[in-house]
């Protein structure tokens, strides 16, 4: 008996391992989409034979005409691939951070809700694809490595567990795979609109380095997050082990490497309840350590602050300027750290 197609197969062997791996029941992120249909599909199969419950949540952001009608029709499909429960929720989309931000936060927002109510892990279809436009897009936003590294197989946030199973399956796998089971896909007019930079770099720029570099871009794009993240996760567990009293010593952190000692840093304003740190204050903190001169108090998101005083690094709570005894700069002949 022969078995499924070849992209049918493709991609039911790329959610099988995760889906498996726990009880926890699924809700599928679907659109109506290729990438998302195939993926419903997949799980819907696979599902059956791991004895884990899968359902389906399809958000109405209400951005484009038509939206609720197009919902529908997407529960309809996942009804029919034997989903549930089956959910239409709509997104509240604010105006903050452009269009695609705004879209996005609110999407994940109705997903998590979701999935707190049917204590179930949210799957996405994205792709091998996907994984290398957000690569570029990190590169060239520089952004740092950790968005370099794209995204991840399985994160867990806030309580929600988000899996992307279809990382390693290119975006013309998923297609095929629904037209192999004549599953109706949508096609978003955002995806080809070249107002939206990712619209761009996926019509435009990803082409033109394939033709360029002689194909092959995409995966490699994957290939290199999957191994830049391997190093960021070590640096990440080597910064975690070491030692964050309340009042971070001078001594034993100066001198470590930067890329260990800023995760140290990060990890103690994080333990002490400083969020929404960007590059900028990391690095101002870590000039208290390494070109230290007499500075005064660093100022932090939310309006805490940091000081040097006594040897130490010291978290000054909102409103303190830190008008106590700080450290004495080094004597001026003293060579730079």
């Amino acid at each position: 008996m022969p078995g499924p197609p070849r992209a049918v197969a493709e991609v039911r062997s790329a959610v099988r391992p995760g889906l498996r791996s726990s009880p926890q029941p699924v809700l599928v992120a679907c659109s109506g989409g290729a990438d998302s249909v195939a993926l419903a599909a997949a799980l819907a199969f696979e599902g059956r034979s791991a004895g884990v419950r899968v359902g389906g949540v399809t958000v109405d952001h209400g951005l484009q005409p038509g939206s609720a009608e197009r919902a529908d029709r997407t529960t309809e499909l996942l009804r029919g691939l034997g989903l549930d429960p089956v959910l239409v929720c709509r997104a509240d989309v604010g105006a903050g951070g452009g269009p695609e931000a705004a879209a996005r936060t609110a999407r994940y927002a109705v997903l998590s809700g979701a999935a707190h109510a049917h204590g179930a892990r949210v799957a996405l279809g994205h792709t091998l694809d996907d994984q290398a436009e957000t690569v570029l897009l990190g590169l060239g936003r520089g952004s740092g490595p950790r968005s370099v590294a794209g995204m991840v197989e399985e994160r867990t946030a806030d309580g929600v567990t988000w899996w992307r199973p279809l990382l390693a399956v290119r975006r013309d796998a998923a297609r095929e795979a629904c037209a192999d089971q004549g599953l109706p896909v949508w096609d978003d007019p955002w995806n080809a609109d070249p107002a939206f930079t990712r619209a761009r770099l996926r019509a435009e720029v990803l082409p033109l380095l394939e033709e360029v570099l002689g194909g092959g871009v995409a995966p490699a794009l994957a290939r290199t997050a999957a191994q830049l993240r391997e190093d960021l996760d070590a640096l990440d567990d080597l910064a975690a082990a070491r030692p964050r009293d309340v009042d971070l010593r001078v001594d034993g952190v100066a001198e470590l490497p930067a890329a260990l000692r800023r995760r140290v840093l990060r990890l103690w304003l994080i333990d002490r309840a400083v969020t929404d740190l960007q590059a900028v204050h990391l690095a101002a903190v870590d000039a208290l350590l390494t070109r230290w001169r007499g500075q005064g108090r660093v100022d932090l998101p939310g309006g805490a602050g940091v000081v040097r005083t006594s040897g130490r690094l010291v978290v000054l709570a909102p409103g303190d300027r830190g008008s106590q005894h700080h450290d004495a700069p080094p004597d001026p002949e003293e060579p730079p750290a």
